[in-house]
């Protein structure tokens, strides 16, 4: 029998829970810094021990990851970067990707009105206009101490140095390989004899190096405007895309808001519009307010959460998009009384079939992004997440550039009611439009509360909310860094109407009780995600680093005694 708690014995724990916050003092404690590669996670420290705050060093890292893990991101990408500093400000930099200004909403149909999936994720016509030079030098020049050519040195070194290609560069580009080979460019930075190259072999890349110092040395404008930015254009429309250098010279960060709520004393702030993961993330756990779920047994607490998961999904697809273009409900879909009615409609020991939720009408291919978190010795917080969306984002580099361009237009509905390559539908409040940002689902997020906080994210396509969700909850139970990087997941997303799990989500008893219920369960030995969670004891001035054990020995966490910055 499932328990009910009254929201108001909620209320009374939060000023207890939130009564520890950190305080603002200039004590020092420990850093780390978590991120899906080692190569990122050293560039990183070895900006903190030059003097940098946790925003130079958040620079480092995504200036690394961008070239030792093209597949995830990169400078023709986009993301987003969750800031807390250490007098307790929190901002929010919208480091997004922008549909060109020559696009249209229809400009991926053919000519019967179906989506062309090839063009909206290959080539150059899926390319939208890159954030993300534009957010590191904006973090450089607002949030950092040192010059862009000190934060991206590491970075740079590396590129003319060489790095050594891994299991998950392999991995993703045998799956891409094909589709790189139509770009020259492309194939030469990437392919060896048109192969995928070994695991071991030493990568340069003079070409990103280049665009690094000249980043370094003309901030963003070096990147969007003048003769860079004309080699972009030019390259762009040479293979069939539409740009033009106003796209780029009109781009610009927008620092936006946090989202922000509580849950079970836990202060949580997350990422707003145009990521759907804050808003779906308060939805579902306002939604788990409702119910003694901590105290439930694991199938009538998985029941519960796969429920919120479909109804916040649900809502993602109907109302979300760019708020600059879309006035999304936001503060509907994350109120007190929103999330009773998604309750008053959840059956205690029966599945909601999807189809029976009013909404969109209607198999994911691999998505990948990459995240990285950093907590550095004055209480600097930063929590990344940055794409090229889907793996080496759409096999397009421009020749002369070191970097691949993104195919981020597939993340805006292309029709109402069909899914993109994650799976996920959308409706009118996401469709095409000229610079218009597409509706994200990465979620940086950092949570405070019982004398810890943690800042933490994850890849992972359409699964990244509800892997933040399970992470939150894992966090709220006491468990570190590392155990909550490595637990298992399972996942809901409204549609296609299935629970999907990693083999050590459930064992066979659970998921025979889950189908009694109604659910469709498909566990296997794929797994998901990469998630990257580093946790601070207030008290003790201890900090873990945990890095996501699925991808084994690439990734790293790491933290340093406090005594080495002083």
């Amino acid at each position: 029998m499932i328990r009910f708690l009254l929201p108001g014995l909620l209320a009374l724990l939060s000023p207890l829970a939130l009564a520890d916050a950190p305080a603002r003092t200039a004590t020092l404690h420990d850093a780390g810094i978590a991120s899906a590669n080692a190569y990122a996670t050293d560039a990183g420290m070895e900006v903190l021990a030059r003097g940098g705050n946790a925003f130079d060093a958040a620079i480092a890292v995504s200036a690394t990851l961008g070239l030792v893990e093209p597949e995830s991101s990169g400078l023709g990408g986009g993301g987003f970067m969750l800031l807390r500093t250490a007098d307790g400000r929190e901002v929010f930099i919208d480091a997004r990707e922008r549909a060109p200004l020559a696009a249209t909403r229809d400009m991926f149909l053919d000519a019967a009105g179906n989506p062309d999936r090839d063009k909206s994720v290959n080539g150059a016509l899926a390319a939208a206009i890159p954030g993300l030079p534009a957010g590191l030098d904006h973090l450089a020049k607002n949030y950092g101490r040192l010059p862009l050519s000190e934060s991206l040195a590491p970075a740079i070194r590396l590129a003319r140095e060489g790095w050594r290609f891994g299991p998950k560069n392999a991995a993703m580009l045998g799956w891409r390989r094909d589709v790189l080979a139509r770009s020259p460019a492309a194939a030469e930075l990437f392919l060896r004899k048109g192969e995928v190259p070994a695991e071991g072999t030493l990568m340069r890349n003079e070409d990103y190096a280049r665009v690094l110092e000249r980043l370094a040395a003309d901030g963003a404008d070096g990147f969007y405007r003048g003769p860079f930015a004309r080699r972009l254009v030019r390259g762009v429309n040479q293979a069939g895309g539409i740009w033009s250098e106003r796209d780029l010279a009109s781009y610009a960060v927008v620092e936006r808001e946090p989202l922000k709520f509580t849950h079970r004393g836990y202060q949580i702030t997350t990422a707003p519009a145009p990521s759907s993961g804050g808003v779906a993330l308060a939805t579902m756990l306002k939604v788990l307010e409702g119910y003694d779920y901590p105290r439930l047994g694991k199938v009538e607490r998985s029941h519960l959460l796969v429920e919120a998961m479909r109804r916040a999904y649900r809502d993602r697809a109907l109302y979300l998009g760019d708020p600059d273009f879309v006035q999304a409900p936001v503060d509907m879909l994350t109120s007190d009384a929103y999330a009773a009615g998604l309750r008053a409609s959840i059956h205690p020991a029966k599945a909601t079939p999807s189809e029976l939720l009013p909404g969109i009408d209607a198999q994911p291919l691999r998505p990948d992004t990459t995240h990285f978190s950093i907590v550095d010795a004055e209480g600097n917080l930063v929590a990344v997440t940055q794409t090229v969306n889907l793996p080496y984002g759409n096999a397009l580099v421009v020749p002369g550039t070191g970097f691949l361009l993104n195919n981020e237009m597939d993340d805006f509905s292309v029709k109402a009611g069909v899914p993109n390559a994650f799976g996920l539908v959308g409706d009118d409040a996401n469709a095409i439009a000229p610079g218009k940002r597409p509706l994200s689902s990465m979620t940086p997020t950092i949570i405070s509360g019982r004398g810890r906080t943690a800042v933490l994210g994850t890849p992972g396509g359409s699964r990244i909310i509800t892997m933040v969700m399970l992470g939150l909850l894992e966090l709220m139970d006491g468990q570190g860094a590392q155990a909550t990087a490595a637990a298992p997941r399972f996942h809901h997303q409204y549609l296609p109407d299935v629970v999907q799990a990693e083999a050590a989500a459930f064992s066979a008893g659970e998921i025979e009780a889950l189908r009694a219920m109604g659910h469709t369960v498909e566990s296997g030995e794929r797994t998901w995600g990469n998630m990257q969670v580093v946790l601070w004891h207030h008290d003790s001035g201890k900090v873990e680093a945990g890095a996501d054990p699925r991808w084994e020995g690439v990734g790293k966490g790491s933290a340093s005694d406090a005594s080495v910055y002083r």
